[in-house]
C-alpha cells in the first residue's frame, strides 16, 4: 500500500472520532446548546454526531478520491466499495464513541 493509502487511513480513523471526542460541530463551531440542568454540561444529541460522521465520511472519500486521481489511477466503484467502507469508518468510530458513552466521569 503506498504512502497515500495509509494517510488516508489514518485520516479516517482521526476524523471518525472527532465528532464524539468535543460538544463543536466538526470540531470547530460551537453549538448552541440548551441550558445545562443540575452540574452537567450540554452535550450534542447522538443525532447531530452521527450527522457528523456521515458528513465526514464523504470528505475523507473526497480526499481520497482526489488523491487517487492524482495518482492516475482512478478505478470505478460498485455501492459494495462504499457499504465497506462506510463500515469501516464507523469500527473506526468505535473508541471515541465508547470515551463519550461508556468511560465513566467523576
Amino acid at each position: 500500500m503506498s504512502a497515500a493509502g495509509w494517510f488516508i487511513v489514518l485520516l479516517a480513523l482521526v476524523f471518525a472520532n472527532v465528532p464524539f471526542l468535543n460538544q463543536r460541530l466538526f470540531a470547530v463551531v460551537p453549538l448552541r446548546l440548551a441550558e445545562p440542568t443540575g452540574r452537567r454540561a450540554p452535550k450534542k444529541s447522538a443525532w447531530i454526531r452521527i450527522g457528523e460522521l456521515i458528513v465526514l465520511y464523504f470528505v475523507v472519500g473526497a480526499l481520497g478520491f482526489m488523491l487517487e486521481a492524482r495518482a492516475g489511477n482512478h478505478f470505478d466503484q460498485g455501492w459494495q466499495f462504499y457499504a465497506i467502507t462506510f463500515s469501516l469508518f464507523v469500527v473506526f468510530a468505535f473508541p471515541g464513541f465508547t470515551y463519550q458513552y461508556f468511560v465513566k466521569r467523576h
